[in-house]
């Protein structure tokens, strides 16, 4: 059984819709490479047959904008290299059932150019029929895991995340079973897409890299403040770990030649230029990743202690500041171009 993660709903104060501007510098930063891989690799003749409909999928799409924003440059990349006037588009958008579809068809562009559809349920699982999809696209969403390991759960263990809310600065056995849970989720994520994608579509993968880690242990910092103070049971903050898994170039090999359904046509760890880390603007940043968290924090926190821990990182602003500094030209977006073979 999967656990669905979802980003801040609505369109208030601390929405995913209102901070998801580094996710937004991610995808424009890859708009290039996402033409390019269209212009290459995708042979619409041989993968429509008879059909004038070519089916796009989001995974992960959560509520907007950007999803909106990647989709609408897919259509027109294809439309721009077949110039067919025949052709239609049908566009779904794909997020677990408690995402807010509400939110995400209210502001649905009114000039788009593609028939809009919702598919509710885990990426991680099948949700199309056999050979229905033509390509597939996924930006900021695969290194959610289904679940947190289980490892991790047990303080008899030596996964026992003792003071820690992820992998960063943790054991090698704590870090192992992040990835071997990675790889299982993978594992099921590939057999379905190979089961969905004609032969010849494409997948787009785009994924933040590792050097987000850090982040999170802002977050962890703020907990343990808050244990310290009396506030927070400690046993509970030992007990909690975050679900994400941020891939290298190398996971990702692994789990798509494991596959075996895909040929790796591009993977490249870039650096996309942010505006946000060049201005060292910790706030915007810390509020991004805030809209991202606060849900998974809430969930298992309560609401109290999750915005007073939320609140709190974001006065860690001059840690937050230097960490930037450091980090702002380091590789920070791993892009994957796939097609089935």
């Amino acid at each position: 059984m999967t656990t669905s993660f979802p980003m801040n709903t609505g369109d208030g104060l601390y929405s995913y819709s209102k901070n998801s501007n580094l996710q937004k510098e991610i995808i424009d930063g890859t708009k290039e490479m996402v033409r390019d891989a269209i212009i290459r690799n995708l042979d619409i003749k041989n993968i429509l047959s008879s059909s004038n409909t070519f089916n796009i999928i989001d995974l992960g799409c959560s509520i907007g904008p950007n999803t909106f924003n990647s989709m609408q440059h897919i259509v027109q990349v294809v439309k721009e290299k077949y110039h067919d006037n025949n052709l239609e588009f049908q566009v779904f958008f794909n997020d677990h059932v408690n995402n807010d579809f509400n939110t995400l068809f209210r502001s649905l562009p009114i000039d788009r150019s593609y028939y809009a559809c919702g598919v509710p349920g885990s990426f991680h699982g099948r949700l199309f029929p056999s050979r229905s999809i033509h390509f597939a696209h996924s930006s900021c969403s695969i290194h959610w895991l289904s679940k947190v390991p289980k490892e991790l759960l047990d303080e008899k263990t030596l996964a026992w995340n003792k003071g820690l809310i992820h992998y960063v600065g943790a054991s090698n056995v704590v870090v192992n079973a992040y990835v071997a849970q990675f790889e299982k989720d993978m594992e099921m994520f590939f057999n379905a897409r190979a089961e969905e994608i004609v032969q010849g579509g494409m997948m787009v993968i785009i994924s933040p890299f590792t050097c987000y880690t850090r982040l999170m242990g802002f977050f962890g910092s703020s907990l343990m403040d808050l244990v310290n103070e009396g506030k927070l049971d400690e046993s509970l903050v030992d007990s909690f770990n975050l679900p994400m898994y941020f891939p290298s170039p190398q996971d990702m090999t692994k789990v798509v030649e494991k596959n075996g359904c895909f040929s790796i046509e591009k993977m490249e760890l870039r650096y996309t230029k942010s505006k946000i880390l060049d201005e060292v603007d910790a706030k915007t940043l810390m509020l991004t990743v805030r809209a991202c968290l606060e849900g998974v924090l809430i969930n298992y926190f309560g609401s109290k202690i999750a915005n007073e821990a939320c609140d709190r990182t974001i006065l860690k602003s001059e840690d937050i500041s230097a960490w930037m500094k450091v980090n702002y030209e380091k590789p920070s977006t791993l892009f994957v171009v796939l097609k089935r073979k």
